[in-house]
Formats: structure tokens, sequence, C-alpha cells
């Protein structure tokens, strides 16, 4: 016996992520031999570190393959609070960090650790689509904070605290950002901190992409208000270990013990040989430097590109100062993003990802976490699509 009965209202009110939703429409395409290119994922394309690999394959054959402590091996936490003082300037002890199956789930931990029904969660938009929904099932609102592309999506402090009401309990803040890849100014960050400490609100900041920085400063905004914040991080995108599934987060002893409570009741700990992999990468930092350090020019190489060719063919890109997306306006090849992103996918061959779930109207997420040649290739099939639809008119 099945039906939609036997769901939770909880589990009915997901929506289903535009991201995996157009990536399966393309796997669908390319397995019937269509040509697609996909700049839907946000991925890194380089391989995971050699010494990284080194290390995981030492665990293996070491059998360091059991349960560990819920909260992650005392190494990894050891060499995350370093890291922290190293990277951010931020003080937190190895009690005070916490390892997660990636950073989705720190998010996740942190959120029902931190929130009741019917607080209100301040989101700057656009926005990453997991944090309104993860909000959401713990019963609290998310209230988006719109920013935009004429100031490069920057923040607007005072936008964010005209929407603070009694209810308020957090503001989550991304920068580098996902979809947009802007970079909050340190000015902004220390303003928004200040909101924060008036307010008596939790900052919960993602700063998975801080390494993917090009034309600004990535500051935690930690520095300027630590007892208010919770900093979310993970191994995934700087250092191309997206399936390892390590993530971790540091803040008040509180909120970590609370996450580890709730982390002990799910998943338990990170895998094993993970979190001695992501060890590797945070203790020989000189040689993961070194290959963050090749990915970025790479990257910065296909910004420029992609954001020049997206402008040069009328769809009005801002350059992201981070990160590795930009959101281009399409709607010269529709005025809705859904029925835009359908056409670049089915006549141009293309996947993007629609900005609707990103609270983003008019505009579409390409990822440039690809090769240049993809980068030009896309580039030629757009602006044919723009060729034809103009003739058509």
């Amino acid at each position: 016996m099945s039906g939609p009965f036997l769901l939770s209202a909880r589990a009915l009110s997901l929506k289903p992520s535009s991201t995996v939703a157009v990536t399966s429409r393309a796997l669908e395409l390319q397995k019937a031999g269509v040509d697609v290119i996909s700049m839907s994922v946000g991925e890194p394309d380089f391989d995971t570190p050699e010494h990284v690999n080194a290390a995981a394959i030492q665990a293996i054959k070491a059998g360091k393959t059991k349960y560990t402590g819920v909260s992650g091996i005392p190494e990894l936490r050891e060499a995350i609070s370093a890291k922290f003082r190293r990277e951010n300037g931020l003080d937190y002890a190895p009690d005070a960090v916490t390892v997660t199956s990636g950073g989705k789930q720190a998010l996740f931990n942190a959120f029902f650790a931190l929130l009741n029904p019917g607080d209100e969660v301040l989101i700057p938009a656009p926005y990453w689509v997991s944090y309104p929904e993860m909000v959401a099932l713990t019963g609290a609102f998310p209230v988006a904070v719109p920013t935009h592309p004429a100031s490069g999506f920057q923040l607007d402090p005072q936008a964010l605290e005209a929407r603070v009401t009694p209810m308020t309990r957090m503001i989550v803040l991304n920068s580098p950002g996902n979809p947009t890849g802007a970079v909050f100014t340190p000015e902004v960050l220390k303003a928004v901190a200040e909101v924060a400490q008036r307010h008596n609100l939790m900052i919960v900041t993602d700063e998975m992409y801080e390494h993917l920085v090009y034309d600004a400063q990535h500051v935690s905004i930690g520095t300027f208000a630590p007892e208010h914040t919770l900093t979310v991080n993970g191994a995934s995108k700087a250092y191309a270990m997206t399936g390892w599934r390590i993530g971790y987060a540091g803040g008040p002893r509180d909120v970590i013990a609370a996450m580890n409570a709730l982390q002990s009741q799910s998943t338990s700990n990170a895998s094993s040989v993970s979190q001695y992999a992501a060890l590797a990468a945070f203790q020989q930092h000189e040689k993961t430097t070194q290959f963050i350090g090749v990915a970025l020019r790479a990257y910065r190489q296909r910004r420029d590109r992609i954001v020049e060719g997206l402008n040069a063919l009328g769809l009005r890109t801002p350059t992201p100062e981070g990160a590795f997306y930009v959101m281009a306006d399409t709607t010269p090849i529709h005025p809705n993003e859904l029925e835009a992103a359908r056409i670049i996918l089915d006549d141009a061959r293309v996947a993007v990802v629609p900005g609707t779930d990103f609270a983003a109207p008019g505009q579409v997420r390409l990822s440039y976490a690809t090769s240049m040649e993809n980068i030009e290739e896309v580039l030629r099939r757009l602006g044919d699509l723009l060729q034809q639809r103009g003739q058509e008119e």
C-alpha cells in the first residue's frame, strides 16, 4: 500500500532542487547520444591532490576503517583548529570544532541545534537552494534579503537590519557565494556583525569557497563577532574532495555540543578514511596551497573568458569575485528563467541552472568549473541560439 498520505508533511514540504532536475534532464539527453555540455554542477573538475589520496590509501592499509568519535578524530579537529587560527584569525579550540559528513550536514545540524518553530532567519538572495529548505524543515521561516546584479550582489547591512523582527533568530551568510560569486567586503561583514550583536542574533557563515577568491579579500565574519558566529566550511571545493564528504564547523562550545548530540543520533562520525585524507590536506598545507594556486589560476582565466563572452552576446553578467559561478541575465532568450533554461538545454544543448530556486528571476547560473574548450563551445552555441531566435523574430 502506498500513497502520499503515508509521507510526512515535512517530507512533502521539500522542493526538488532545480540543479538536480536540470542535471537529470541533461544526463537523459547524454544517454540518448545527445552532445550536452553541462554547466550546472558546482564541482571542481580537478582530481583530488595526490598527497590527500596517498593519505587515504595509507589509512586503509593501516586499518583505520573503524568508527571514530562523533565529532571527528582528535588529530583532524586539532588540524582544523590550527587552520582556523592560521587562515581565518579565529580562535576555536579543538573541542569547539566538529567534523561532519560534508558541509551540508554541518549546516543541517546547526539549524536544528539553534532554531525553533516560528523563528525567522535572514538569508541574502540570491542564495544557495538548500538554505531556505533546511530552515523550513525546522519549522522556522526563511526571510530573503535581496541583493542586486548592479552592485555585484553586495549585501546592504541596512536592508538586512530593516528585516529584523522580534522573531528573528539567525543570519545566514555565504561569502564567497553560490550562486553569485559575490564576496562581501570587510566593511559589510563588520556592519552585519554589529547588527547581530545589537539584536542578539546568531550568524551561521558558510565559507566553503573561501580559497577561491580573485579580486577581493576573504574575511571571516567571526573575527568581528566570535560569540555570535558559527563558521562552517569543508574540504569539497578548494581541495577538490566533493565525494569524500568532509565538512566541519567551529563556534561556541554549547552550539558545537548540541550539533554533536544531533549527529550522534543521525549519521555518527564522518567516514574514517575521508577524515585521514582531509587531515593530510590540512597538515600538509604547503602542498595543498600549491594545488589551490594552480586551480585558482585556471578558474580566473575561465571566469574572465565566460564573463566577457556572455556580455558580448548581450547576456548581462556581473564579474564574480569568488567561487566558480556566474549569473547571467537570460531575458533576451526568454523573460522566464525556467523557460530560458529549457530553451538553452533543448536548443543549444547546454545545461544551466534556472535562478528560480536561488530567488534570482530572469537569471541562470553557469558553473565554469569546466575546461576552457567547453566554455568556448558553450559561448559558440549560445551565440548560434541567439542569432537563430533573432532571425525568427
